[in-house]
């Protein structure tokens, strides 16, 4: 059956004629797995709506920072309280002091944080501190980690680029694309080569330790304490990309998980309660390069928004219920359990990487260890398979190098929903 997108379709055509590709952010386009975009008008709980009245089982969370459900009604309380107080101030507010301290109680190598606004723009100034700190230039990134849009970290990144079949952007100065020295995640050997044919110019390493914008990930055993033992060999930084797993894979992210910190760490996504934020902290030693304690240069109108504060807190406040990490984690193996067995009955070849709520589906009988291993993969069916499930009321990323996101609101008969769909459609593909 095909839903109704009256509205949706109506919508598109007039965002095409406003909006670059009708869209503020590409993967939301639909035009890697085709079709029309959906334009929602509300989330409930496990559901997401558009403009027609479809109501979708949601599995992408808004890219992650739902782990809570939409429209949770604590955070709802705590970001109209906050709005009735006001919006912005451009001066310090005392919810930037409560959820930095929730940040630091929680998160292990974080002493000092400062917040900002996005994602993107905690890496980039990560990036731009480790640098001023070094005194070096030279930053190593792996293949399909994506760490944001800017400039050094548009090469061989994972996600939108890849969606798009884009190695790099038009727009990037050369030099700035020498100065980023890209491996292949999990290869340990290749991040030695780098550093032994540059031992004083790399500044630092960043990566996302367990990789979530090529579907699911996991480093290979002794690879981040590999890459610890490297910066520290190299006096180089060492930065974690948590704003995916940051509060996704447990209260303290994966550092906490893995037990190897990092000089730096960048969050987003959940410590904003699904607002727009962002944040970036570490060893107190070198955030004190951060202006106005140091020469490194960050600011930002709207960074510590007491809107997008008070939403952060009341999620971490959520995310401290006993046993919610191991049930998110039940839920999870459940999710990647069922999709197996479901393929397994039908004999299609899949893999599905799985850790805690996160989880990514790969049509392919090979392991996934790399960026490399999941383009080899075939992105077609799980196209396919989108539309599909779009057509059973099923929301998954709109695209096959995206993490699906399971959050407190699903339940295993939610689930058993997704898996009754799903082996009705390998089914047709035998």
């Amino acid at each position: 059956m095909s839903l109704i997108k009256i509205q949706s379709t109506k919508l598109f055509e007039k965002a095409k004629t406003l909006m670059p590709g009708g869209v503020n952010s590409p993967v939301r386009s639909f035009k890697s797995v085709g079709g029309t975009p959906h334009f929602m008008e509300k989330g409930d709980g496990p559901y997401v709506f558009d403009a027609d009245g479809n109501r979708f089982l949601d599995f992408t969370a808004s890219w992650g920072p739902l782990i809570l459900g939409h429209s949770h009604p604590k955070i709802k309380d705590a970001v109209i309280n906050s709005v009735e107080q006001g919006t912005t101030f451009g001066t310090p507010t005392k919810r930037e002091n409560t959820l930095a301290q929730m940040v630091i109680d929680a998160v292990p190598s974080i002493e000092k944080v400062r917040f900002v606004n996005s994602g993107t723009e905690a890496t980039m100034s990560a990036v731009r501190l480790a640098r001023g700190y070094t005194h070096r230039d030279l930053i190593i990134k792996f293949e399909g980690c994506y760490h944001g849009h800017g400039d050094f970290f548009l090469s061989n990144a994972g996600s939108g680029l890849a969606t798009f079949d884009q190695p790099s952007s038009p727009g990037i100065p050369k030099a700035v694309v020498e100065s980023t020295i890209t491996v292949p995640y999990n290869d340990l050997n290749a991040v030695r080569e780098a550093f032994e044919g540059n031992p004083s110019g790399i500044a630092a390493i960043i990566l996302e330790p367990i990789a979530g914008n090529m579907g699911v990930v996991a480093p290979s055993d002794g690879f981040l304490q590999g890459l610890r033992d490297l910066c520290t060999e190299f006096d180089a930084v060492l930065i974690f990309d948590e704003v995916i797993t940051g509060f996704r894979v447990a209260h303290g992210g994966a550092q906490k998980v893995f037990n190897v910190l990092p000089d730096l760490t960048t969050l987003g996504k959940i410590i904003g309660g699904g607002l727009p934020v962002g944040a970036y902290g570490g060893k107190a030693e070198i955030m004190a390069y951060i202006a106005p304690e140091g020469p490194v240069y960050q600011a930002g109108t709207l960074s510590g928004n007491p809107i997008s504060m008070a939403g952060g807190i009341a999620t971490l406040k959520e995310l401290n219920t006993d046993g919610l990490y191991e049930e998110l984690e039940e839920m999870g193996s459940y999710f990647a359990d069922g999709l197996r067995q479901v393929a397994a009955e039908n004999n299609i070849p899949i893999k599905v990487n799985q850790f805690g709520s996160m989880v990514g589906l790969f049509f392919t009988d090979s392991d996934i260890n790399n960026f490399s291993d999941v383009a080899n993969s075939e992105i077609e069916t799980y196209n396919s398979l989108h539309g599909y499930l779009l057509d059973n009321n099923i929301y998954f990323p709109p695209s096959g190098y995206e993490t699906f996101f399971v959050s407190t609101a699903h339940s295993k008969e939610h689930i058993d929903a997704v898996k009754r769909v799903f082996g009705e459609f390998c089914a047709g593909l035998g």
